[in-house]
């Protein structure tokens, strides 16, 4: 009867195995959803809908959902609580991910209640000013802030956004006494540049195209480490004489902690076919993006590098949200 017994369970865990290997082959079998919190038309939500939408031209079925608010942590949380089954994904970004740990208390883990899938998006931020600020090169813009203390301002889309981090990486960097004018998004804060309310900000390089060809705004240099094929023409701050400034938003797939890795692969594979199409590359980098792809394992690394990077910068700035 051992013998017998022995024979039933080798061929119990067999049966089991292949059940398991035909379930991650017939991966995904139902609708995909991916949520998004940030609003419909940023970069998000195109890169999402971009996705949905190839995928759909292959027969599979995905849906974009746009749940918004606090600075993207009800989308987040959300996410964060569905089912780890592989057909429940989250646009992170940035903020969610790697700032608002930092600066509030959160109804989600960032590092514990996520896997990193694919790092799909990034953009730099961009060094812009006033025309009529003095100022052609960081250095000379340093040198105009050191002989106007306290009387320089930057513009901000919001506390905690990237413009405000770039801008008060930069001010720590350099021992500079600027103000911070904090807007509600990064148009608003467009604005105020061009309209000389103040001096300059760090903004991206999709924003900012237009203003800089039209002559309204200055561009001194990119927190990239090498130049933006948008706008060749700039430097990068290192090349400036400001290593160290570097970074800017990003976006990238995640799904809730204990989702197979399966579908991490699938989804991760999948993505990397539809974003290396050269008409959809060729349009999302004309836009200033890049495309970084690669593994989860390498999303996983920049998640960390960020969260560590902008965690010292909110430390040393003692910046919170007001509650």
């Amino acid at each position: 009867m051992s013998g017998l017994f022995r024979v039933l369970c080798a061929m119990l865990a067999m049966a089991c195995c292949a059940a398991t290997s035909a379930s991650a082959q017939q991966y995904p079998s139902q609708t995909i959803k991916i949520i998004v919190s940030l609003a419909p038309g940023g970069v998000a939500d195109i890169v999402a809908r971009a996705f949905a939408a190839k995928l759909g031209e292959q027969g599979k079925s995905v849906v974009v959902e746009n749940r918004t608010g606090a600075g993207g942590a009800i989308g987040a949380d959300a996410a964060a609580k569905s089912p780890p089954d592989g057909y429940t994904l989250y646009m992170g970004f940035h903020g969610t991910q790697s700032i608002l740990p930092h600066l509030t208390k959160l109804p989600y883990d960032a590092a514990k209640d996520f896997l990193p899938i694919i790092f799909i998006a990034t953009s730099p931020n961009i060094l812009v000013v006033h025309p009529s600020v003095p100022a052609r090169t960081p250095q000379e813009l340093v040198a105009h802030i050191k002989a106007n203390p306290g009387k320089v301002t930057y513009g901000s889309p919001g506390v905690g956004s990237s413009g405000h981090l770039a801008g008060e990486q930069f001010k720590q960097m350099n021992n500079l006494d600027i103000v911070a004018v904090h807007d509600r998004g990064a148009a608003p804060a467009l604005q105020d540049l061009v309209a000389g309310q103040v001096s300059l900000m760090f903004d991206i390089v999709p924003l900012t195209k237009e203003q800089l060809a039209g002559g309204r705004v200055r561009a001194l240099g990119v927190t990239s480490a090498k130049r933006e094929p948008a706008v060749p023409q700039v430097p990068t701050m290192a090349e400036a004489g400001m290593p160290g400034i570097e970074g800017g938003p990003w976006f990238g797939l995640f799904a809730p902690a204990g989702t197979p890795r399966a579908a991490i692969d699938w989804i991760n594979a999948e993505a990397k076919k539809v974003f290396s199409a050269p008409d959809l590359r060729s349009r999302l980098e004309g836009q200033g993006l890049t495309l970084p792809l690669g593994s989860p394992e390498d999303f996983g690394a920049h998640v960390a590098a960020e969260t560590k990077r902008w965690g010292e910068v909110i430390r040393k700035g003692d910046i919170k949200i007001a509650q």
